[in-house]
């Protein structure tokens, strides 16, 4: 006799509602205050998901060694500077998070993995602080395979920061009807005004002292970072987020 197993989630949602998982987020996600987004929208405008690393002030390649063949290849980057964006707009250090994960909230739907994601590979939104929410490591794979959850996230990040993600076909998104969803918690904004969802991290010194140096540390860079240093993807950047006036 053949063995089949129910889908996974068909499997989750027999035990747990949509609510009960969704409140499992509501209560442990840490956010990034609103005016700490405004004061900078993104963090490394030089980065995005498999972009290129460079070493010596972006001088020469960086590369990594295979153990085994004794193969090189560029070292390419996966979600170390999204890491870094939010740590320091939360005010924190790497140390002080252990095992929590960066959560992407813009990209593109896709459970089976099988797409590129199109939204982490643009540098605007890579390290954009409104596209991510910090989640205990084990419920990141609720974010990444149920999209009711992630169109609640979304819906929750819009009516918190004013933005949403205008990347192709996502700037058609209901967010309305996630908001709506009786599964959508009550302590989370419907509306431009309400209060913050619960975990939303004040602006703090550290935070807003950690924003204007790395805004001030993209300069630095425009001006003497070294070759393979992107200034026209960064420049860009800065434009589309009305920073390249400051």
């Amino acid at each position: 006799m053949k063995r089949e197993l129910p889908d996974g989630l068909d499997a989750l949602r027999s035990e747990f509602s949509l609510a009960e998982i969704v409140r499992l987020i509501e209560r442990t996600a840490r956010w990034v205050a609103p005016e700490t987004f405004r004061r900078l929208p993104v963090w490394y405008p030089e980065h995005s998901r498999r972009s290129l690393f460079y070493k010596a002030n972006w001088a020469e390649p960086q590369l990594n060694r295979n153990r085994q063949t004794g193969a090189t290849i560029h070292k390419h980057e996966g979600n170390r500077y999204a890491n870094k964006a939010l740590t320091q707009a939360l005010g924190l250090q790497s140390r002080q998070r252990p095992n929590w994960s960066c959560c992407h909230i813009w990209g593109v739907d896709d459970a089976a993995y099988a797409s590129t994601n199109v939204i982490v590979q643009d540098p605007r939104f890579y390290s954009c602080v409104a596209n991510m929410v910090l989640l205990p490591t084990p419920l990141k794979a609720f974010t990444d395979v149920m999209p009711d959850v992630k169109a609640m996230l979304r819906a929750c990040a819009f009516h918190l920061y004013g933005w949403r993600c205008d990347h192709g076909e996502l700037a058609k998104i209901d967010l309305d009807a996630a908001a709506a969803d009786e599964a959508y918690p009550r302590s989370w904004p419907r509306k431009a005004g309400d209060p913050p969802p619960p975990g939303t991290m004040a602006m703090t010194d550290s935070s807003a002292r950690a924003a204007d140096r790395r805004l001030s540390a993209i300069r630095k860079d425009l001006e003497k970072a070294g070759p393979h240093y992107p200034r026209e993807q960064v420049r860009s950047v800065l434009a589309y987020w009305g920073l390249d006036a400051l």
